[in-house]
């Protein structure tokens, strides 16, 4: 018998069926389902795992956080527990009867670890076992049947890297949250989470809060005329775009006539060359565009490539490979009713070499369609990011888009005044992937030399603006750019920061606490919140892949570096505990009274000891709403339309976050926000 092992359940189920030609069966093993068949005399059984099967934790003597010093956790050993026991015992099962065994996981580090630890699981009840494994970046029925066919060794320096950072990720997290928990007396529901990867992401996103907070704005003014030209009216402004000081715009002003006249027209051809094709960055950071969050859209395309209909989705890589047959994409989407039109009038123009990016690598091509699909057979957001990754690989074959831009230069008693337009004179491949395309603006048709009529002038008074906060698009595209985590863990570190209760919105604000925790690193342990720390361990990590580093030599170096920074810490443990009990002190407030107007605050009675929101007026001011007593209480921003009083968000583990309303007699006050399930492929 033949063991296939597959990272989940549905990709198991989707290669028996493509292997099997649709003639495999079913049987539960430990409630886990294996698919069952039969082919030239010899007989397969495909299981799928849950992902992980084993995880990395400590000893649990260790597990008490008050008999074990934080620092001391950094050289301990580390023992492997298995996550899902019924998983474990159909794997052993199914393995006691296999010759052979073929590893059938996700392609990339966290895939090869799961395999290799199933591996493991499986020599323990068969030890001579015969181990190959099946490579493939889509699955279709071509792919699969042509992998199996061509298996190869498993990938050891894969997931010898996977384990380095299941390791690292462990070490670093525990030891730190334990020691700026304990430090900060914030414990239980209320500990303070920071891990190597999360903690400088959000520094990041504290720092540029900061810049906001200390943004001071420069006042400027602009001059803007109301133009006619015969009976057309238009708008233009003066070429000074920002006048500093008033008085300078005032005598301007001053000086403007009833009459204009069009000086120069400027006409400018640009190309806009079609996009590179499509990598995990792209996709998160486009997909955020279209209203989906990182980790939703990921978990999105991880759903629609194994049911076979996009190719992998964590992937570097922005050059096809030469194996990839384009012109055979382009006949499978025909089946796609939505996509059927634009497929034929690529294969018309015979248009089969597609753009290459700066980014290239050998694990798995960019992400394309594998197959057809209909929008009526999709839930809404799964065509949204089914669309999204169809329609970029169709404009990675498409033709530049022109773009005419044109600037009118109007001369008005000697003061220099523009206006400027575009306008698309080819839409090449924006017309496969309109998300970017921008608006035309018209402007009037002018002669140089015309006279225009002055009907209006005014002054406008402005100011600087402060850098913008980091949407969740732009945040996975500065990750990226810092060396912050991999393709593989960025949607799930932006996650995190959420689901720590460290930021709120999109863009990203963060929380008091956020600060708090994200200054404190910056004043006492300035390794850990620098991303070159991170971006240096993220090489090392990149050097187990290719043979030239050893797993316990990257994670000795970074138990050490570790220990260099709690030597640090601990010296200065006093000083911490007060810098974040200060900044935490400011996120018991959940909004403001609607009575005063003054700080609505978490607060505690004396003697119950229960938890309520009161107003910070008080005695003068006597409001006050009842709150749960068990679960973290997160701020919203948002006020009830049926009672009027702010909503706040309750987290308890274990459950979907909800909603309440502080009134308690509110009908609407419990409403479900979010799934609150956690992912299993992510990393603190």
């Amino acid at each position: 018998m033949k063991l296939i092992v597959c990272e989940k359940d549905l990709a198991a189920r989707r290669i028996a069926d493509i292997l099997s030609g649709g003639t495999n069966w079913e049987e539960k093993s430990h409630t886990i389902p294996i698919y069952k068949f039969s082919q030239s005399g010899e007989e397969f059984r495909i299981l799928g795992l849950k992902g992980h099967i084993l995880q990395v934790d400590y000893p649990e003597e260790y597990n008490n956080w008050w008999k074990v010093e934080p620092r001391e956790l950094i050289f301990k050993q580390l023992v492997k527990v298995p996550i899902n026991k019924n998983v474990i015992n159909a794997l052993k099962k199914a393995a006691r009867d296999a010759h052979s065994a073929i590893i059938a996981t996700d392609f990339d580090r966290e895939g090869e670890l799961i395999g290799m630890d199933a591996v493991g699981v499986i020599r323990e009840v068969n030890p001579g076992l015969e181990i190959k494994r099946a490579r493939y970046s889509a699955i279709t029925r071509s792919e699969i049947q042509q992998t199996f066919q061509n298996l190869e060794e498993p990938y050891e320096h894969l997931a010898e890297a996977g384990r380095a950072r299941q390791e690292i990720d462990l070490i670093w997290g525990a030891v730190l949250t334990r020691f700026i928990s304990l430090t900060s007396t914030r414990l239980w529901d209320n500990f303070l989470s920071v891990g190597r990867v999360q903690s400088p992401t959000l520094v990041l996103l504290v720092q540029r809060e900061l810049e906001i907070r200390d943004f001071k704005p420069t006042p400027y003014w602009q001059i803007k005329v109301r133009l006619k030209d015969g009976g057309e009216e238009f708008e233009a402004f003066h070429k000074t775009r920002r006048f500093l000081r008033k008085e300078e715009a005032e005598e301007v002003f001053a000086r403007l006539g009833e009459e204009g006249l069009v000086t120069s027209i400027r006409e400018v051809e640009r190309k806009k060359a079609p996009p590179a094709p499509m990598n995990t960055t792209v996709l998160l950071s486009s997909a955020a565009k279209l209203g989906l969050s990182p980790a939703s859209a990921m978990n999105i395309a991880e759903g629609l490539y194994m049911r076979g209909l996009i190719s992998y989705p964590r992937v570097d890589n922005t050059v096809f490979p030469a194996s990839i047959d384009i012109r055979g994409v382009l006949l499978t989407l025909k089946a796609s009713p939505q996509f059927r039109k634009m497929a034929e009038e690529l294969i018309a123009s015979k248009r089969f070499v597609p753009t290459r990016g700066k980014k290239q690598s050998t694990d798995h091509p960019p992400i394309y369609p594998t197959d057809g699909a209909s929008k009526e057979k999709l839930s809404p957001q799964e065509w949204k990011v089914y669309d999204l990754v169809t329609r970029h690989f169709l404009a990675t074959l498409a033709e530049e888009a022109l773009q005419m831009t044109m600037q009118v230069d109007i001369d008005i008693s000697g003061e220099p005044f523009y206006i400027s337009g575009s306008r698309i004179v080819r839409e090449g491949w924006l017309r496969y992937l309109p998300y970017f395309k921008s608006a035309d603006v018209i402007l009037p048709q002018l002669k140089e030399g015309e006279k225009v009529q002055v009907l209006n002038k005014e002054i406008l008074a402005k100011e600087t603006q402060p850098p913008p906060r980091y949407t969740q698009g732009r945040l996975v595209e500065k990750m990226e750019e810092l060396g912050l985590g991999t393709k593989s863990t960025r949607h799930s570190i932006i996650k995190s920061l959420y689901d720590r209760g460290y930021v709120v919105g999109n863009p990203l604000v963060p929380r008091e606490t956020g600060i708090a925790v994200a200054s404190t690193l910056i004043k006492h342990a300035q390794k850990i919140s620098s991303p070159e720390m991170t971006a240096e361990l993220e090489q090392d990590m990149d050097r187990i892949v290719e043979g030239l580093h050893q797993k316990d030599q990257v994670v000795g170096r970074s138990r050490e570096m570790l220990d260099e920074i709690m030597e640090v810490m601990e010296k200065e443990r006093e000083e911490i505990a007060a810098d974040i009990r200060n900044g935490v002190r400011e996120d018991e407030v959940v909004g403001k009274c609607r009575t005063c107007g003054k700080d609505l605050r978490i607060k505690r009675a004396r003697k119950s000891r229960k938890r309520f929101v009161g107003c910070s007026g008080y005695p003068q001011c006597t409001e006050a709403y009842p709150l749960p007593q068990k679960g973290k209480i997160r701020s919203t921003d948002e006020v009830c339309p049926d009672c009027g009083t702010l909503r706040i968000t309750v987290i308890n583990k274990g459950r979907r976050p909800w909603k309440l309303c502080l009134d308690p007699e509110c009908p609407t006050k419990k409403e479900l926000v979010g799934s609150g399930r956690k992912s299993k492929r992510g990393e603190n």
